[in-house]
């Protein structure tokens, strides 16, 4: 029985270790990622409650997933235009997905209350395009829980969003402010 108990250790403690730092990744309980387009001939904002986010207060690893087809919009037209072959394609490309890490991770400390300013570098994928990414975020921590708060821009043409002519390319902004709101 020794034997069986000496040659079961080494496999016990990955998983203990596995389920260590499993338990470290917090889930979201509620993202909001909306973004924003200004012309002069159109506003057009939507906003999305369906996206997830793990972040790992430990490594700083954060990923968002974010379902295309859950934005709401003002006008029915403008969410059918949006998902449209033309536009974001959410058929073909159903998730955005943003992979990073925080930068300044021993500027945040989860254990005390407080505001902290962080930085997130990583990768932005949007209609199967990958491009590097990088945002300052603040991240408010209260007791056991906290928020995590972004707003920074994207060129649509960036992830194959372009308008050479008629109206979109007058309607639709070609650098929009994106807003993120994940509480954990």
């Amino acid at each position: 029985m020794p034997k069986f108990l000496f040659k079961l250790l080494p496999v016990l403690s990955v998983v203990f270790i596995s389920t260590k730092s499993f338990a470290q990744k917090i889930n979201s309980k509620t993202s909001n990622i909306s973004f924003y387009s200004h012309t002069a001939v159109e506003d057009i904002k939507a906003s999305n409650t369906a996206s997830v986010s793990v972040l790992d207060p430990t490594t700083g690893d954060v990923v968002f997933s974010v379902p295309m087809q859950s934005f709401d919009f003002e006008k029915a037209l403008m969410q059918k235009h949006f998902n449209s072959p033309d536009f974001l394609d959410t058929k073909t490309e159903p998730k955005a997905k943003l992979v990073g890490k925080i930068t300044n991770l021993s500027k945040v400390n989860f254990k005390i209350d407080g505001i902290y300013s962080a930085e997130v570098s990583g990768e932005m994928t949007i209609k199967g395009i990958s491009k590097p990414f990088t945002a300052k975020s603040t991240i408010t921590i209260k007791g056991s829980s906290f928020e995590v708060e972004s707003k920074f821009e994207i060129i649509l043409e960036d992830y194959g969003i372009a308008f050479k002519k008629g109206k979109p390319s007058t309607n639709i902004a070609k650098t929009i402010q994106i807003t993120v709101l994940a509480e954990y």
